[in-house]
């Protein structure tokens, strides 16, 4: 009922349109002539197309052909066409009209089939964006749950360990010492052996504490780099002197290129890279074998440095998770670790500017984390 009272509607206002527009023009009589008449009853069927449709404007073609013959045609107040040129008027004002009409009805469905397309478009597009949310979501908790899961495995396994063994160390020589605070049953050398694994045990605690603090300002853009100028010799030093102790069975070989300008970075934040790289590469290295260490300009304003060893051969599809917060691969259990350094590694990096990435080794052993970072603008001088 509510569609037919709609349809009722419109045909009565193109009814009640093309009534008033004939009004007005009978009222306009003579200064009216049959052309300016024709126009504006044309005009009248037009609005009725737009605003209700074909049917509606066909309604209002029909009573202005009528009212235009019969008010207007002479003689007038008569359907009767005397004047042979008035049959020729009146039938161009008939197809005009009817013409018109559905030409305006057409354009008018086709602007409404336009707007229900864009509806359905904004429609699925809302969906596809929901959907996405949901995924991302989805992804996200995913993602956090495998975080909270690592960062709970470093902290029972990787930690418990250190205070395991600074508790066990602690506990033995409390055990050895007399109730007046001397010696009893422990050698100095067995007392400074205990003393050695809670110094060591120490330090990695307060590597992983400084480890976190650097990935929180990393992740949080607040981390603070001291740009200047250094040559690229002294900051792999500084890397090479701190893992003096971690690298004591291996064997560095140190390759740098002549006349490389002077690095333009943060030198504590990039001597920490390169440490960090040494570490993982005597971790993964045969015993004895050799550490390579080679530093060369790669562009005009990019120096790259790359650490290789000889050992562990990863994977292409392991590579790129190797730099993932925690990621501990398959046979990492066997190694001490918290799965951050390399993750931190790419961060700083990346700060800088510069990129980073895990190769195969020298010749297809082991393997070869190589990173750019900016020089001085000159280039290399002859």
């Amino acid at each position: 009922m509510d569609m037919v009272h709609k349809r009722l509607k419109q045909y009565s206002g193109a009814a009640v349109l093309t009534a008033t527009t004939v009004g007005c023009l009978v009222w306009a009589q003579p200064r009216a002539n049959l052309t300016t008449t024709a126009l504006a009853l044309v005009l009248a069927v037009t609005i009725s197309a737009i605003g209700w449709g074909s049917g509606p404007a066909l309604v209002a073609a029909l009573l202005s052909v009528f009212c235009f013959n019969y008010f207007f045609i002479p003689p007038i107040r008569t359907f009767t066409i005397a004047d042979p040129q008035n049959w020729i008027a009146f039938s161009v004002f008939l197809a005009t009209a009817v013409a018109v009409g559905q030409l305006s009805s057409r354009a008018r469905n086709r602007a409404e089939e336009a707007e229900a397309r864009r509806i359905e478009i904004e429609r699925l597009y809302k969906q596809l964006t929901d959907a996405f949310e949901k995924a991302s979501e989805a992804e996200t908790f995913r993602r956090s749950e495998q975080l909270k899961t690592a960062l709970l495995d470093a902290v029972t396994h990787d930690l418990r360990t250190p205070l395991t063994s600074i508790k066990a160390s602690v506990t033995a020589l409390l055990a050895g010492t007399g109730n007046d605070g001397s010696a009893d049953s422990l050698s100095a050398e067995g007392r400074m052996e205990l003393l050695d694994v809670i110094n060591e045990e120490s330090d990695r605690l307060n590597h992983f504490v400084e480890e976190m603090m650097t990935l929180a300002q990393l992740e949080g853009g607040q981390l603070l780099l001291r740009r200047s100028e250094m040559p690229a010799q002294d900051i792999i030093n500084i890397a090479v002197d701190r893992a003096a102790t971690p690298l004591r069975q291996r064997t560095i070989t140190l390759n740098i290129e002549d006349k490389l300008p002077p690095l333009v970075v943060d030198g504590a934040s990039i001597s920490g890279v390169i440490y960090e790289l040494l570490v993982n590469a005597e971790k993964y290295s045969v015993p004895d074998s050799e550490i390579y260490i080679n530093a060369y300009q790669v562009s005009g304003n990019q120096v790259e440095i790359a650490i290789a060893n000889e050992g562990i051969t990863l994977p292409a599809s392991v590579r790129e998770r190797v730099f993932e917060k925690f990621y501990r691969g398959a046979r990492q259990g066997e190694k001490q670790g918290f799965g951050l350094g390399l993750s931190i590694a790419r961060g700083v990096v990346e700060a800088h500017g510069g990129r980073i990435r895990m190769d195969a080794g020298r010749h297809g052993f082991g393997t070869s984390v190589r990173f750019t970072v900016p020089c001085a603008p000159e280039a290399n001088a002859d």
